[in-house]
């Protein structure tokens, strides 16, 4: 088998930081830029416009939408309301696309003028002064709310995520506070101390008990304001007396095949650099009692970045030194691997869903994996579609393994029935 390699799926003009998927409208959502610095690097959001051409998956730019001097370093999607964190702040933006049909005559046949954005398949005009039908996409861009959500003496929010029906939202940042916000109005409905130090991430349960992890090295799960229990990683995992560990991602996924099953998954790293590091280490948790179900090596590269995808069926990883991989969410085996596959830290990494334009886009792959980096770059990693024997034709051939041995038996040994 040839090294595996992703592909690259666009390039943007700023270091990218946040990527979404938006299923309902085929949409990725890649943001990013150079900060406040006058190095003349933008800052954006890019709306990306995904497609199956020719049996490959592709993105084209559909809308570009400038944040000025902010950079957006964290997005969480809600329909079609993003909220982006940007330095200290957290902003909602609303995104809106229309189509339109325009009727226009043609003039001369074979004529190259060129319209807005002209959706395949339209058939050009045969005859001179022949009506012709385009369909314009109309992408609007519009900012709603904005609000200060971390307040330390270098203040940066570094993660935000929404509830399970969107009608909140939980920001955390250097300041080691949890913030909860109704959405779209911002209104601060909770706040309260989660860690000594940076919030490194956190995740919004269906029952809405929240999971936040820090740099105090520990992870703790919350009702409202209220500590229920801290994880143990180690306590079905190993022991290492002289390598302190923390948290660096938490997820929340579901269990295929169980509708109100839930599991919980967290990347632990070294707290500290050093010249042998040691192994990170992926956990799956019980959802509801939160105890490790198993601990399992992800290698010595540092990770960066965890998604878990719709199903719950497999998890994303990025590392610092740029490589992506794609493991099995219930055995933590890993199925698929492209080292430094950026070159550079991976900043985020989002699967294409299951759900709307998921499966038309996905075609004959099992999934697919976007991966983000401070190169600028987003790319594609496809997992094809592993054969499996259905349960009927196992059941069949062994039945028919054992008739044929009887029949053999009976033939070389006539008195063995």
């Amino acid at each position: 088998m040839g090294r595996r390699r992703g592909s690259e799926l666009y390039r943007a003009p700023f270091p990218l930081y946040a990527l979404q998927v938006d299923p309902s409208a085929g949409l990725l959502i890649a943001a990013g830029g150079g900060g406040a610095a006058k190095t003349g690097i933008k800052n954006g959001v890019h709306f990306l416009q995904l497609e199956q051409i020719n049996g490959r998956l592709s993105a084209s730019l559909l809308h570009s939408h400038d944040t000025e001097t902010r950079a957006t370093m964290n997005l969480a999607l809600a329909g079609n309301i993003l909220a982006a964190g940007q330095d200290a702040h957290c902003q909602l933006l609303r995104f809106q696309i229309r189509q339109q049909k325009r009727k226009n005559k043609a003039g001369k046949a074979g004529s190259k003028e060129q319209g807005p954005r002209q959706r395949k398949g339209a058939a050009p005009a045969e005859k001179s002064g022949a009506e012709t039908h385009q369909e314009e996409i109309e992408f609007s861009v519009e900012n709603l709310q904005a609000v200060q959500t971390d307040f330390s003496t270098d203040p940066l929010q570094k993660v935000v995520c929404f509830n399970h029906d969107s009608t909140l939202l939980a920001t955390g940042g250097t300041d080691g506070y949890v913030r909860v916000w109704k959405v779209p109005t911002l209104e601060k409905v909770l706040e309260f101390r989660a860690h000594e130090g940076e919030i490194e991430d956190l995740a919004l349960g269906p029952d809405g008990k929240l999971v936040t992890v820090g740099w105090d090295l520990k992870a703790s799960v919350w009702q409202k304001d209220q500590l229920v229990t801290q994880l143990h990683w180690q306590e079905n995992g190993p022991t290492f007396s002289n390598t302190p560990y923390r948290y660096q991602a938490c997820r929340f996924g579901q269990v295929p095949d169980q509708p109100a099953g839930l599991r919980l998954f967290t990347v632990q790293i070294p707290h500290k650099r050093l010249r042998q590091p040691p192994p990170c280490y992926l956990t799956a948790w019980d959802g509801s009692t939160f105890l490790p179900l198993r601990t399992k090596s992800c290698g010595h590269e540092v990770i960066s970045c965890l998604s878990v995808s719709e199903s719950g069926t497999f998890l994303g990883l990025g590392t610092v030194t740029g490589s992506v991989a794609i493991y099995i969410a219930f055995s933590l085996q890993r199925l698929y691997y492209v080292k430094e596959a950026h070159g550079i830290v991976v900043t985020d990494v989002a699967f294409l869903p299951e759900k709307g334009r998921g499966p038309e886009l996905l075609g004959s792959q099992e999934t697919a994996l976007f991966s983000v980096a401070v190169d600028s770059r987003c790319q594609l990693h496809l997992l094809p579609s592993r054969r499996s024997v259905p349960i009927w034709l196992l059941l069949l051939l062994c039945v028919g393994l054992i008739v044929m041995t009887i029949l053999l038996l009976q033939r070389a040994f006539p008195a063995f029935l």
